[in-house]
């Protein structure tokens, strides 16, 4: 037992270094060959021609080979980067002097090994090129076959020379349709006998369960949980509007999917009939989903879940028609499968083309008929109700464009069928109801995606509540996503639509988001490379880095400098330093993680500087500025100064302005530069103490030392009143038979001096007359220490 495990040890153990000795170099070049012959092989299958299936095939061949490419050259830059750094650390070459034999054998080895890097990377981008090039070239033919197959002409039906050789045709055609259907009834009883009817039974069971009662069932439990659960919003209507559309469409494929596997399974399937089964599947699903739209976007019978903007009545004209588009679906696919599958003779080729162009004409004829007398109905009722034709919706203006191109399209088709250009006439047709198919469904994921993102999103829901409560990020910011989000979704869901309409013009899905693959990679621009990738990891750097800055200045300003002596003007600037710090080292760590160098940025910085100069001068005055009071501090938060004729609180300094909360309470703002370069009044800047002066008379002869017990009583009854400095009382002058008294008191803010004063004087007025003591008038004032004198206007109370 011990020998075993001894030797899973050791094998483990070599299992890494077996893997290390293999040379990177070498793999990548041998990977560059499999991709180079795989190209060739890729090359030489396009010289014949190629079916739809078959090129798109060769194309995915060759975006594969452009990957495998792209993949090697990468590794092998890293490489060559390897290479280059050891080369560095032998340095050059000393003139004159003699190296030892092993340097010089080991520069050798990495001038050979730089030599093969370099060229193998040249012919990785190579590769790539050309096989970018053979995908273009591919798609360029396919498009090109399109346009030969859009341009066949046959005899017109209306002529003689359609219907004879169809004629003469029959025969011939009789006895292969008559082999077609034997070819299956054959494999059916053939299935019958060796034991395959129980696997066809279950298989239809299950299709029958899946079209009837499991959708049914399916259908009902949607409408209940939005009922009870969604939000009474337009979400509950697009939500089930969503949930009928795809439980109508996926129930009745699977439907099929199982009749099919049960049939194959039972060995009841002629190897003709398989072969065109998957056409029958793919048009069963389109027939579905076109059934499953109608009645999403129509709700006949609930007109209040409905979506669309349109009148009961246009609900019940357009309902049948969506049960005739899905039969006409799928009887229209019926007819060719069986014509392809019986290996039909090319008149009968061009005349089932040319009924099944005929059949959808008449559906699209229909359509348009009944979303006209929709239009005149509704046009009708707005007249009785007595709107005017100016109040017509935009609405109803862009579905009578959008009718009118319909009905042009619809003549071109006639007159196409009706030229002999068959195959042109019923690619109009289809392309019409497949454009209208294809519209419906993004017209519902549009506004499903829109109203899934903005309830889930929502400020007041419950994520909203949990990312808030919990992390502390703001509910506007979780609403913007949500709009965010729904934008990049819808634009998505419209460029597959595109994609899915221009399919038969030799654009496809695929080939739009190939295109996407190659922005995917990345914009070079000079030595940068910015990709989508790049820019969202440089969005997640970012965000968490203003989420560590916040957590960081929320530290400092709930819990760090509280715990300081300093006061709040000192805490602010040093909570302003750091953030403005922090900001500064996100925004350089963005930049980095978008391979912008530091270098790279004070390159650009200096580039700009001349901009900046002259463009910016203001804003970076007011920032150097900002910079300067929050190091200086000549005013802090809290200070109480007077700038002009405003004065006030200073509640908030950033690196760009200053806010001052005057008596109106209203905010004052500004700019930095003017705190630095203009006088302003700091009241609180060096003594926070205010004065108060009071001046008045008594007649000559009153007790004047009553005067001075009653006025310092009254400064003792203040609570606001400072002991220090003391309050006193002077005699100013005798004149006119008067005796003028200049009393001053000090509070500990001069927003206490007014209502203090105030009191001051109620209790004088009130005790000198009780006195028998005469109060006279003088010219009085009160002074706030550091402002001029004289008191007028606003409560300075009101700043505090």
């Amino acid at each position: 037992m011990m020998r075993l495990i001894t030797f899973l040890l050791a094998l483990m153990l070599a299992v890494p270094a077996l893997a290390q000795d293999t040379d990177p170099i070498l793999a990548s070049t041998q990977a560059l060959d499999q991709a180079a012959t795989e190209y060739q092989a890729i090359d030489a299958a396009l010289n014949g021609r190629a079916g739809a299936s078959q090129a798109q095939a060769l194309k995915d061949r060759a975006a594969a080979v452009k990957q495998t490419a792209n993949d090697q050259v990468e590794a092998l830059q890293t490489q060559l980067q390897l290479v280059d750094a050891r080369v560095a650390q032998l340095g050059p070459v000393t003139p004159g002097v003699v190296e030892a034999p092993d340097i010089q054998a080991q520069r050798k080895l990495l001038a050979q090994q730089r030599s093969t890097v370099d060229s193998a990377i040249k012919r990785g981008k190579l590769l790539a090129t050309e096989a970018d090039q053979l995908n273009t070239e591919i798609a360029q033919n396919q498009a090109d076959a399109f346009s030969e197959q859009m341009s066949q002409r046959v005899a017109s039906p209306l002529s003689g020379q359609f219907w004879g050789p169809l004629i003469r045709s029959v025969p011939r055609d009789s006895r292969r349709f008559s082999g077609f259907l034997s070819a299956e009834a054959h494999a059916i009883l053939q299935g019958m006998k060796s034991g395959g009817m129980p696997a066809a039974v279950l298989g239809l069971l299950v299709a029958f369960v899946l079209i009837g009662p499991a959708r049914l069932s399916l259908r009902a439990a949607g409408r209940r949980y939005v009922i009870e659960r969604v939000p009474g919003s337009r979400i509950r209507r697009s939500t089930l509007a969503l949930w009928l559309a795809v439980v109508g469409t996926l129930l009745p494929t699977l439907a099929v999917a199982a009749a099919l596997a049960g049939l194959r399974a039972g060995d009841m399937l002629a190897p003709a009939w398989d072969q065109q089964s998957s056409r029958f599947q793919m048009a069963s699903m389109i027939a579905a989903l076109i059934f499953a739209l109608g009645g999403a976007l129509l709700q006949r019978r609930q007109p209040s879940w409905r979506l669309i903007s349109i009148s009961d009545d246009s609900a019940h004209r357009l309902r049948p028609l969506t049960f005739a588009a899905a039969a006409v679906t799928m009887v229209c696919t019926l007819m060719i499968v069986v014509r392809d599958g019986m290996g039909a003779s090319g008149p009968l080729q061009a005349a089932v083309d040319a009924a099944t162009a005929l059949i959808y004409i008449a559906l699209v004829m229909g359509i348009l008929v009944s979303g006209a007398r929709a239009r005149s109905h509704a046009h009708s009722v707005r007249a009785q109700s007595g709107q005017s034709e100016a109040e017509e919706s935009g609405e109803q203006s862009v579905m009578a464009f959008l009718s009118l191109a319909a009905w042009g399209v619809l003549i071109l088709s006639v007159i196409s069928l009706l030229s002999g250009y068959i195959v042109f006439a019923l690619f109009l047709t289809r392309f019409m109801v497949w454009t209208a198919l294809v519209a419906s469904a993004l017209y519902l994921l549009l506004i499903a995606v829109d109203d899934i993102c903005n309830t889930i999103f929502d400020r007041e829901g419950r994520l909203a509540d949990t990312f808030s409560q919990g992390f502390g990020i703001r509910r506007s910011l979780i609403d913007q996503f949500g709009v965010a989000l729904s934008a990049v979704l819808r634009v998505l869901l419209i460029l597959l639509a595109i994609g899915m309409v221009s399919r038969p013009f030799g654009s496809n899905v695929s080939s739009i988001f190939d295109q996407l693959g190659q922005i995917a990679q990345g914009v070079t621009i000079g030595s940068v490379t910015i990709s989508p990738g790049a820019i969202l990891r440089a969005l997640a750097v970012l965000a968490v880095g203003l989420f560590m800055v916040r957590g960081l200045q929320r530290w400092l300003t709930g819990r760090y400098l509280p715990a300081t002596d300093l006061d709040s003007g000192a805490q602010n600037s040093i909570a302003m330093v750091v953030r403005y710090t922090g900001l500064i080292l996100v925004v350089l760590w963005t930049f980095a993680s978008l391979g912008i160098g530091v270098e790279r940025i004070a390159l650009l910085l200096s580039a700009l500087s001349v901009g900046i100069g002259f463009g910016l001068q203001a804003i970076t005055q007011n920032f150097v500025s900002g910079l300067i009071l929050l190091a200086e501090r000549p005013v802090k938060i809290g200070d109480w100064v007077k700038i002009g004729d405003q004065e006030g609180d200073v509640k908030r300094i950033s690196v760009r302005a200053t806010e001052i909360q005057i008596a109106d309470r209203s905010t004052l703002i500004v700019p930095n530069s003017e705190l630095i370069t203009k006088s302003i009044v700091n009241k609180t800047l060096a003594d926070p103490l205010g004065r108060i002066q009071l001046q008045f008379s008594v007649p000559l002869g009153s007790d004047v030392e009553q005067v001075r017990s009653i006025v310092m009583a009254i400064y003792a009854d203040q609570s606001a009143v400072l002991d220090d400095p003391k309050p006193s009382l002077f005699i100013d002058k005798i004149a006119d038979g008067r005796v003028n008294f200049n009393g001053f008191a000090f509070v500990s803010s001069p927003r206490l001096v007014y209502g203090t004063r105030s009191e001051i004087w109620f209790n004088l007025l009130s005790q000198l007359p009780a006195a028998g003591i005469e109060l006279g008038s003088t010219p009085q004032q009160v002074q706030w220490i550091g402002s001029p004198s004289g008191e007028a206007g606003p409560h300075p109370e009101d700043n505090v």
